[in-house]
């Protein structure tokens, strides 16, 4: 399986603070990512501390799998 993780960097507060938002992001996810199966098709919008919606992340199968 693969963890997909995107994030566009030239929106909202990332744009602004791109090192700051980003380890937020990770933190929080990171912390959270408990509540999920993390099997394929799981995901969820990532949204930035202005609640901006700047990305996601998700679980797929490996291309060629």
């Amino acid at each position: 399986m693969k963890f997909i993780l995107e994030v566009d960097m030239s929106e909202g507060v990332v744009g602004e603070d791109a090192a700051r938002e980003l380890g937020r992001i990770l933190r929080y996810w990171g912390g959270n990512l408990h509540h999920y199966a993390l099997q394929p098709g799981d995901g969820s919008a990532i949204y930035d501390s202005g609640y901006s919606d700047v990305g996601q992340w998700r679980i797929e199968e490996p291309t060629g799998a």
